[in-house]
């Protein structure tokens, strides 16, 4: 009697996108070995649709609730085995390939798998920063993992145990000044949003205070100086960031009537 092979276990790989045409062909080149790319968009108007689908994506186009509510939907398209999260400005390597294919075929028991990000910022990796190695959870067994409700920050919950991947998922984050500063002004946003939501409240002293101390944590203690001019550049950054990020939050409260809604449908 014969005995018929295991079954192989397939991947899906799900991507959000919003005016991505720069950066989604080397993403979707970097995933085309999975068994499905599922794409969600929010109304991109460059040629990230059209991209997408010619390397045989599946594509949708939906409206914008913030990244953890439209990573769900996207999850929620997904139909293989495992799931494969990345950001169009993200890149599996050939050996990150090697690891997930090898890890969901023999899981041991995890249900899902974390693994490094190597980022970049303005054209130079960063070492330090806190920016290395940067841990995050983006391989997990499509039935044990969700991603939280954040507008922003969003993370995976994974339902069962996670094991730690070597090789590192490439991230070509911030490509210039400018993505800095729109990005900086976007999820400053989302964060005093989603505070406001959760009951903080801020004040001028708190977002100085927390502004300072997010450039000495970057720069100091997270060795941002070892990253020579960058992660000078960085750590102000990072303090900007949180700066604005208090600062809008102490004006919501002075302005409540800017709710989670109106901010994001002004927003996308």
């Amino acid at each position: 009697m014969s005995i018929s092979p295991a079954k192989m276990p397939t991947l899906s790989v799900i991507i959000i996108t919003k005016n991505e045409a720069h950066a989604i062909e080397e993403c979707l080149a970097s995933v085309a070995w999975a068994d499905e790319i599922i794409i969600l968009d929010s109304g991109s108007t460059d040629n990230t649709v059209a991209l997408g689908q010619s390397f045989g994506a599946k594509v949708t186009i939906t409206n914008w609730p913030g990244f953890g509510p439209q990573k769900n939907r996207a999850l929620s398209f997904a139909t293989c085995d495992w799931v494969l999260s990345i950001d169009a400005d993200e890149r599996v390597t050939p050996e990150l390939r090697k690891e997930i294919e090898a890890s969901i075929a023999n899981p041991n028991q995890n249900s899902a798998f974390r693994m490094p990000r190597f980022s970049s910022y303005c054209g130079q990796f960063m070492r330090h920063s806190g920016w290395w190695p940067d841990y995050i959870t983006r391989l997990f067994l499509r039935d044990k993992g969700r991603f939280s409700d954040d507008l922003v920050h969003e993370h995976v919950i994974v339902d069962g145990t996670t094991q730690t991947l070597n090789s590192p998922l490439h991230h070509i984050s911030y490509i210039n000044l400018e993505e800095v500063l729109e990005k900086t002004n976007r999820y400053s946003t989302d964060g005093a949003v989603m505070a406001f939501a959760r009951g903080k409240r801020a004040t001028l002293a708190s977002a100085i205070s927390h502004g300072f101390w997010a450039f000495i944590r970057t720069y100091i203690f997270r060795l941002g100086f070892l990253d020579g001019k960058m992660g000078f550049i960085l750590a102000v950054s990072n303090a900007e960031a949180t700066y604005y990020r208090y600062l809008k939050l102490m004006l919501l409260e002075v302005n409540p009537i800017q709710t989670q809604s109106n901010v994001l449908a002004k927003k996308h």
